[in-house]
């Protein structure tokens, strides 16, 4: 079958785009906006990839149409589509029928940390041997693609691992299907890991998106798992709306527990106020403790024992974007991160700050998501940075005052809307033992190879 794919360079449709190829189908696909890891990512798979939605693609003739959720009416592609009545199908949609119909499905969602946990889960069931395809909205360091058809599992010869790991986003599913994408994936396993009000651009306010949990909640079957942040009243209210499935807490004293971190970010795994073994990681972090309890309790309900699930955390490499170090030069540390939620502003600058400790950090941010477009959580963002010696805001097509907005932060914080003369100012500022964190869920203008160049003059 030929799949033609509408927002191909997205995490989750480049990620659908990889699936297809790997099982048998010829994928082609369009974008607008095209920067890596996703670009590099199908160029290395062989996929064809169109710049931009004219409607001349039609002559490709493929027997289907997937389409993303970057895509609008009023699209030049889309538009012929209805227009000749052609078929078409949403990724989450072609993923629930093609890939996960027959697969016991574990889905990390949460307003944070879903790429990380997913990745954790992936690695903690590969290690144990049982081959997981997986899906996630990041490229894994322990994998190198940010997603793959199940595998063989180490004990068994000639059939395919039944296990499926998903990062399950609650953003919606295409212009004709406005419910959560994670509706559709029909889990066994699920883990909430959080939830906060996000994608002001498509839900009214917090309510909504717990209404949308609690679909997903619907749809876990009696003999599955559902795996709850305890400290969240927000999750709270989401099942006590109704849950037919047993449920394990995570971050409470009754349930899964993380004991202090010690001096190299090691802590103690507690389950049921009993000993379960001892994380020896480097990562950073209380979100990243947390992350680490949901998927001990999430691979314990697929078979992993705690203790083998423990040890491969010790082996477990971040993901791409996620506080990965660029370069050193001169003394500086460059950091690149996809936080762009005042929350994960906050949990990546605490992290830092712990690894840190006195030294300074220029914190780099780029207010790029659509609900942070809207000025929606501004009011939150001084705070959020308060760890940050320096904060510099790139302002450039935004639609409120951001040097208003971070008055509270008083001379320690500037804005520019000019990324040159931004990165003139950051490189000028920057002296050996800073780290500057730059912080983006887009592309940045490549802001990242520029500076380190900039500091090695």
């Amino acid at each position: 079958m030929h799949i033609h794919i509408l927002g191909i360079c997205g995490t989750f449709m480049g990620g659908i785009a990889v699936l297809a190829k790997a099982a048998g189908h010829r994928v082609t696909g369009c974008d607008a906006n095209v920067y890596p890891p996703m670009s590099t990512q199908l160029e290395a798979q062989g996929i064809e990839l169109i710049e931009g939605f004219g409607a001349e693609q039609l002559s490709l003739a493929p027997d289907i149409f997937v389409i993303g959720n970057v895509v609008t009416r009023g699209n030049p592609l889309m538009e012929e589509i209805l227009n000749r009545g052609l078929p078409y199908v949403s990724g989450p949609q072609w993923l629930a029928e093609n890939v996960l119909h027959d697969k016991w499905v574990l889905a990390v969602a949460g307003t944070h940390g879903k790429t990380t946990t997913a990745s954790m889960l992936a690695w903690i069931l590969e290690y144990a041997g049982l081959a997981p395809g997986f899906l996630i909205g990041g490229v894994p360091e322990n994998f190198g693609v940010s997603a793959r058809l199940p595998g063989e599992p180490r004990q068994e010869k000639g059939g395919r691992s039944p296990f499926f790991v998903i990062e399950a986003d609650e953003y919606d599913t295409a212009f004709f299907d406005k419910r959560s994408k994670f509706v559709h994936y029909r889990p066994r396993t699920a883990v909430l890991n959080n939830l906060e009000f996000d994608h002001a651009d498509i839900f009214a306010d917090l309510a909504a998106i717990e209404t949308q949990f609690h679909h997903l909640v619907r749809t876990v079957p009696g003999n599955g798992l559902v795996i709850a942040n305890g400290r969240e009243q927000s999750l709270e209210r989401v099942l006590q709306r109704g849950c037919w499935t047993p449920v394990e807490l995570f971050g409470v004293d009754d349930g899964w527990a993380a004991g202090a971190p010690d001096e190299h970010n090691g802590f103690e795994v507690m389950f049921n106020g009993q000993s379960q073994g001892r994380v020896q990681w480097d990562l950073l972090g209380e979100h990243n403790r947390m992350n680490a309890l949901a998927v001990l309790a999430a691979a314990r309900h697929v078979g992993v024992p705690t203790e083998v699930g423990i040890v491969a955390l010790g082996e477990f490499r971040n993901v791409k974007r996620r506080m990965e170090i660029k370069g050193v030069v001169n003394g500086v540390t460059v950091y690149d991160d996809f936080a762009h939620h005042p929350t994960a502003i906050a949990t990546t600058l605490a992290g830092l700050r712990a690894s840190v400790g006195k030294a300074r950090i220029l914190a780099v941010l780029e207010p790029r998501s659509n609900t942070m477009k809207l000025g929606t959580m501004k009011a939150a963002l001084p705070g959020s940075l308060a760890d940050a010696d320096r904060v510099y805001c790139y302002t450039a097509n935004l639609g409120w005052d951001a040097a208003a907005a971070l008055k509270p932060l008083g001379d320690k914080a500037e804005t520019h809307d000019d990324l040159d003369r931004l990165m003139e100012t950051i490189a000028r500022e920057a002296h050996s033992g800073d780290h500057i964190l730059i912080m983006s869920n887009g592309g940045f203008g490549g802001i990242h190879q520029k500076l380190l160049g900039r500091l090695s003059v």
